[in-house]
């Protein structure tokens, strides 16, 4: 009884001690929460699933996390890692799933290493930053890894889908979900002979809103006789990827409205207009669907107006 006594002090005291601020070879004080003694260090190879959060500690407030969003994954390389410096990996081979740990970066020093390039608003002289990792999970192979990511991305995709979900069953609006995750209503079917596919260029009218309705951007200016329909070449055009997967679901002449969310929109980052991780929606009119002309080879210039006349002219001399 005595023995087993002295084991379990033994054993609280090693972990209370695990929770103390300490300092890894390269000057970045850390602290280590340990969730279980009965989890194992991780071993070499193995995968960490993990959570992540920067802190500025002058602003208190966060500038980079994973929470409520994907987690991240790195595998455990001891050689590697052993001569990492200033950064969390320094000490992932003191950790166990579960575990949680505290670390300081002091800005100054992450401006002389290299890893921030330079003082700015952000990254003043004489700041800390401050991180927070938690190990969610360790798994032994990357099969296990790409399982339990499609499982996270699910969750994440129907996390971010909700506002739309919820936005259309208040307003009684009956859309389609494409496989994608695009919310698709057509109103007027169009001609359904010449449909849009990933072989075709569509030119169309549209208005970008909020899901409170404020308008973000159109093409439709009544009375400016410099608007024109906009060009886009299938999943080939600089536009967000919700407009490709959508679009595929109109055809010539047809209307409708595609519902987006934010993974397939501006993502986590937004714009000047819009929020991160903003679901927006498009009012869409489909001028024209037609096959896609073939460009020129890239770096060729295209034939200008002048160039064409000025050869019509040449060879009429000749």
């Amino acid at each position: 009884m005595i023995k087993s006594t002295l084991k379990l002090v033994a054993a609280i005291l090693l972990f209370a001690s695990c929770s103390q601020t300490e300092k890894a070879p390269s000057g970045m004080t850390y602290k280590i929460t340990h969730a279980s003694s009965n989890e194992k260090l991780i071993k070499n190879g193995q995968i960490l699933k993990f959570n992540l959060e920067y802190k500025i500690k002058s602003k208190d407030s966060i500038f980079m996390t994973t929470s409520n969003q994907m987690p991240g994954y790195i595998q455990f390389d001891s050689a590697k890692f052993a001569t990492a410096k200033y950064v969390f990996q320094e000490i992932v081979g003191k950790l166990r799933k579960g575990d949680k740990v505290e670390f300081s970066l002091s800005v100054d020093s992450l401006v002389k290493q290299g890893q921030v390039p330079a003082y700015d608003n952000m990254f003043i002289k004489g700041d800390v930053i401050l991180g927070k990792l938690e190990v969610m999970d360790v798994f032994a192979n990357a099969e296990m890894v790409n399982a339990d990511q499609l499982k996270e991305e699910a969750k994440y995709k129907e996390k971010l889908s909700k506002p739309i979900k919820d936005f259309l069953a208040k307003n009684k609006i009956n859309a389609k979900e494409t496989p994608e995750g695009v919310f698709v209503v057509i109103k007027n079917m169009g001609d359904t002979t010449n449909k849009v596919d990933t072989s075709k260029q569509v030119t169309v009218n549209y208005k970008g809103y909020h899901l409170n309705g404020e308008v973000f951007d159109t093409n439709i200016k009544p009375g400016d006789s410099t608007a024109k329909p906009f060009p886009v070449r299938i999943f080939e055009s600089q536009v967000i990827g919700g407009w490709h997967y959508g679009l595929l679901n109109f055809a010539k002449g047809a209307t409708g409205t595609i519902y987006i969310p934010s993974y397939l929109a501006y993502g986590q980052q937004g714009n000047d207009k819009i929020k991160p991780n903003e679901c927006i929606a498009f009012d869409i009119e489909v001028v024209d669907v037609k096959k896609k002309e073939v460009l020129p080879p890239q770096g060729m210039p295209m034939p200008q107006p002048n160039d064409a006349r000025q050869k019509a002219k040449a060879s009429e001399k000749k």
